[in-house]
């Protein structure tokens, strides 16, 4: 066992793209924790997709032993977090089971919006932290301007920031050696009952969950019988090692380290992340201060295009809830789009991540309904119902008031382009909270509907700032606000799918163009298409799609114009006959275009 005085457990820190995995790349390299041979880039990002979108999504762990110069063998234990805000769960917990934090700040870029939130949260879990500024290798790079920017903005001591270019290989050794002296060795008493945190868990089709752990007090064994405290299931740990980053079997984990467990656990959703676990006997009654379950907060139906695929959807879907605790999903049914299943996103980026997941790896072509977030519903007597779907919407007279989610939205922008920024916020129903400087790049805050951001606020806030503005949010509360369900009708029959919540100030102008834009997405057919929006019985905007047209009268050269005529009413008739029976069809691309706002 381990002396806990040579133990360092350290996270990293960073926005999206500033470098925290190429770091984690080079500790890793320059310990020798992998042979050269065996070495590739983002090493710990092991999904296809978070190689190919550049980000990290999972929290993982590497176990790496550095000889310092005073002598000393040191064990490191390095969890890399994901930097995006749909993820930063993974972060909260990930900062628990850890005592230091390196924050990685690009150099040419400075600080940005999810730096401000990771590092906020790593000082709320008492963490010291190392600031590094990376990329120093570019000639944009501009160190002190940076190292300012962290003590304004963040108010940490910036004076001894380590310079490194994770690429390139230039400070690694400092890195490696400021670990060692300025962060916290872990405090942990051996002897006393155990205590391990749950940090994180997912699915191994050969050994089951394997379950990644914290040791706080106390040791665990293979061979031991444990309790999950939260549910009181009892298991036999069958395995336990460590990672270097791949998996290293050892006979036992002491206070301080980090490693995995398995227990012939079969799902993931036993394993509750933020846990505490005990020996069954003699175990510990105090539980560790845990963490809330993650909540979903975006909700939105997948639907196979093919419906015959929807039994290969099922088991696509239950295989991904396997591995993803935070993702909900319940069948649903959809008279436009046949049978699905609703599901409960922490964000869009997760949205989209498990929607290429199930895309790419199980080849199902799916049709994503709008995106929506949970509603309050407080009835006439007394009742709270949670809406999911604005298709599920009870009627209007036992209604009393809805509520809707408001987050607390911090977007860092270049100076020349805030006054888009704040009309963007203005448009979508924002109330401006603060507005500061840092530099010349502004710092504003401000409370937002989430409903108004889960569509595609991000996008359009990088259109109007050219790519320059960052942005991270946090739920605040629910507010009580005058929301309605705008229904569309497409010949004069609802499409569930394009249900939406709206603002009843807002739900003309949104009808209006939804109906515009929906006329141009539905292809013509033969017969005359009204495109409606309504709220409940009132039409409040109407297009009309013309119909396609045959030359009936082509054949028809010379001779009695009363032929022609007779052909064109026959024509007619067939017309009227085929819009009461006529069936529309709607393109993938409709839905989602539609449901974008533009400007």
């Amino acid at each position: 066992m381990i002396e806990l005085s040579y133990i360092r457990n350290f996270s990293i820190v960073a926005h999206i793209d500033h470098g925290k995995s190429t770091l984690a790349d080079r500790l890793i390299q320059s310990t020798g924790t992998v042979k050269d041979r065996d070495m590739k880039e983002q090493l710990l990002d092991s999904m296809d997709i978070e190689r190919e979108r550049g980000i990290t999504i999972k929290a993982n762990t590497v176990r790496i032993e550095y000889d310092a110069e005073d002598g000393a063998r040191y064990v490191l234990n390095l969890i890399d977090t994901p930097g995006h805000v749909d993820f930063a769960y993974e972060v909260s917990r990930s900062m628990r089971a850890v005592e230091g934090s390196l924050l990685v700040v690009d150099s040419t870029q400075g600080v940005e919006a999810q730096t401000l939130a990771n590092v906020y949260q790593a000082i709320d879990a008492d963490h010291e932290i190392v600031p590094v500024l990376n990329k120093i290798d570019l000639p944009a790079s501009d160190c002190d301007r940076v190292a300012e920017q962290i003590e304004d903005v963040i108010g940490i001591d910036s004076s001894d920031a380590i310079q490194v270019s994770a690429k390139t290989g230039i400070g690694i050794k400092e890195t490696l050696e400021a670990i060692v002296q300025r962060l916290p060795a872990p405090k942990g008493d051996k002897a006393g009952p155990l205590q391990a945190m749950l940090v994180d868990s997912w699915y191994d089709s050969y050994l089951g969950v394997v379950v990644l752990v914290r040791i706080i007090h106390g040791v665990l064994k293979k061979g031991d019988r444990v309790k999950m405290m939260s549910n009181g299931s009892v298991h036999f740990i069958d395995r336990i090692g460590v990672f270097r980053p791949e998996m290293e079997n050892v006979i036992e984990l002491g206070p301080g380290e980090i490693g995995f467990i398995t227990a012939s656990i079969k799902q993931v959703r036993d394993t509750r992340v933020g846990d505490t676990i005990t020996h069954e006997k003699k175990g510990s009654d105090a539980v560790l201060p845990g963490f809330k379950p993650s909540q979903p907060v975006v909700f939105c139906g997948l639907f196979p295009v093919d419906s015959s695929e929807f039994e290969d959807l099922r088991g696509a879907i239950e295989k991904l809830a396997l591995n993803d605790a935070s993702f909900s999903f319940e069948i649903e049914t959809s008279a436009a789009l046949g049978f699905g299943f609703r599901c409960g996103f922490l964000g869009l980026l997760h949205l989209e991540v498990v929607r290429d997941r199930i895309e790419r790896e199980y080849n199902i072509e799916l049709i994503t309904t709008a995106p929506s977030v949970i509603y309050y519903i407080y009835m006439r007597d007394g009742e709270m119902i949670e809406l999911h779907n604005p298709a599920d919407m009870p009627d209007l007279s036992k209604v009393d008031h809805l509520e809707e989610p408001r987050i607390k939205a911090t977007i860092l922008v270049p100076d020349e382009y805030l006054g888009d920024v704040l009309k963007l916020c203005q448009d979508r129903r924002g109330a401006q909270q603060d507005l500061t400087y840092a530099g010349s790049r502004a710092m504003v805050v401000y409370d937002l509907p989430l409903n108004e951001v889960v569509f595609d606020f991000y996008d359009r806030l990088k259109s109007v700032t050219k790519g320059y503005a960052s942005f991270d949010y946090q739920m605040t509360e629910y507010r009580e606000d005058s929301l309605v369900k705008m229904s569309i009708l497409v010949n004069d029959e609802p499409v569930d799918a394009l249900s939406v919540m709206v603002h009843r100030d807002r739900a003309e102008l949104r009808g209006r163009a939804m109906c515009e834009k929906l006329k141009d997405l539905i292809p013509r057919h033969m017969f005359k298409i009204p495109i409606q929006a309504a709220i409940g019985g009132k039409v409040i905007a109407r297009e009309t799609l013309a119909a396609l047209r045959k030359d009936v009268t082509a054949k028809c050269y010379g001779g009695d114009a009363s032929r022609k005529r007779k052909l064109l009413d026959k024509q007619k008739a067939g017309k009227k006959k085929m819009r009461q029976f006529g069936k529309v069809d709607i393109p993938q691309e409709a839905f989602i275009s539609a449901l974008k706002m533009d400007g």
